[in-house]
């Protein structure tokens, strides 16, 4: 069986959502699942000022892009290409080309599975980078950006801080 891989889809612009319910829709009704694993509008929280308010909204991070993870086949390409609103994968030609694992990395799309010997609630050291010889609490693990959220203490106080996983080791 042929492996899976990310590709970038074109879209109208302002299209992306409804071509993600479309395309999710198509796969239900033609039993597709095995085939087209995920469908992405990859999303970003921005602070916005409105009136004087504050206020964290989404937006989207490739207006006119659509990630979809699929086994690459004339069936799968068909379905994905034919849908309205795609106006074609993002590649020479008509031939898609699937991401790479490093185009991937800043997308916070899980490449592998990793797995950390620390949970939730542990202590932990940092052993590089800028907090080097740090030691904190794991208050959340986000496997998909490969981080930790540790508290350490600054100029007194409890800080959340986001530490890479290649940069701690549990104490």
């Amino acid at each position: 069986m042929a492996e899976a891989n990310w590709y970038v889809v074109h879209t109208y612009s302002g299209y992306e959502n409804k071509v993600k319910a479309d395309i999710e829709k198509t796969i239900e009704n033609r039993h597709l699942e095995e085939e087209i694993l995920e469908v992405r509008v990859p999303m970003l929280d921005v602070m916005e000022m409105k009136n004087g308010v504050r206020k964290n909204v989404q937006k989207k991070m490739f207006p006119g892009y659509v990630l979809i993870n699929m086994i690459m086949n004339d069936d799968t390409w068909y379905v994905v290409r034919n849908t309205r609103g795609v106006t074609g994968f993002v590649g020479p030609g008509s031939k898609p080309v699937p991401l790479t694992e490093a185009e991937m990395r800043p997308l916070g799309i899980k490449v592998e599975n990793m797995t950390v010997d620390f949970a939730e609630g542990d202590t932990i050291a940092v052993v590089a980078g800028v907090w080097k010889d740090t030691v904190g609490v794991v208050q959340r693990i986000d496997f998909g950006k490969q981080t930790a959220t540790i508290n350490v203490e600054l100029f007194g106080r409890e800080t959340p801080v986001e530490i890479s996983f290649a940069e701690v080791r549990k104490k």
